[in-house]
């Protein structure tokens, strides 16, 4: 058995002695160091790729301007370039408003009243001038009307639009994404309001209820979904019974103005 267990060995050593065996596993173990480095090298660069990849697929559109999002962050603006070189011809009619100022909002037009659902903007030079996007946003009506004098829809998050009435000279389309600031079109005359001359009916609409857009000029598109919330949040409120208040006044019913005066939209 001694014998037998020293045969391997020595036949090791007999080989190490020889001159090209250093060389050899000096070789061989360059050889297996390379092959290692060379998948490891593979294997991050595929890891890297995949993780590339990924990326790519989930922000694909990252580059791309979101409009909706962006407006809901802007700053709501007069729809012209110098708001204060304009004129409001004619208020938003406000069912809380005193009876003067809702008789000031209201459109004669064809023998009957009409309660105006925007603001009447003018210069006040009397000149024409370029109505400007209020809000960034997709444009989804562009509509010819000579009783309005012609009308612009531009849509934004949240159910919210804004709508330019009485102009000319439109420069957009519907499917066309504007930005805030953008002249989307020319003040011009309409038939229904005749009175305010050369002007650009601008009208706030959340989910197609008119809101008077002096509420919102200036304040962050979001505020027309919190103001929103907070008047559904009103109505959702049950009264309260028997206070003294409830108990003194009366309940008026409608008023010679709401019973002579439909509700049109303007």
């Amino acid at each position: 058995m001694r014998e037998e267990e020293k045969k391997p060995t020595s036949t090791i050593r007999r080989i190490l002695k020889q001159r090209w065996a250093l060389s050899a596993i000096y070789i061989a173990s360059a050889a297996i160091i390379l092959a290692a480095a060379f998948l490891l090298q593979n294997s991050f660069d595929d890891s890297a790729k995949d993780g590339k990849e990924e990326s790519a697929e989930t922000g694909k559109n990252y580059g791309e301007p979101s409009v909706e999002v962006n407006s809901n962050l802007e700053t709501i603006k007069m729809p012209v370039a110098d708001a204060d070189k304009s004129v409001i011809k004619k208020q938003f009619y406000d069912v809380n408003a005193d009876e003067k100022a809702q008789e000031e909002a209201l459109v004669f037009y064809n023998n009957r009243y009409e309660q105006n659902k925007g603001i009447d903007i003018a210069m006040e030079d009397g000149k024409s001038f370029d109505v400007k996007a209020s809000l960034s946003g997709n444009v989804t009506k562009v509509q010819d009307d000579a009783l309005l004098g012609n009308l612009v829809e531009v849509e934004h998050e949240d159910g919210v639009v804004t709508r330019y009435q009485s102009v000319k000279d439109i420069k957009v389309a519907v499917g066309d994404k504007v930005k805030q600031g953008q002249a989307i079109a020319t003040a011009g005359k309409s038939q229904i309001n005749e009175e305010a001359g050369v002007h650009v009916h601008f009208e706030i609409r959340k989910d197609n209820i008119a809101l008077n857009p002096l509420d919102f000029v200036d304040k962050q598109a979001s505020a027309i979904q919190s103001a929103t919330e907070a008047e559904a949040d009103k109505e959702e409120t049950p009264a309260v019974e028997g206070s003294e208040a409830d108990k003194e006044t009366p309940a008026v019913e409608g008023s010679e103005a709401d019973k002579e005066t439909p509700a049109v939209e303007g």
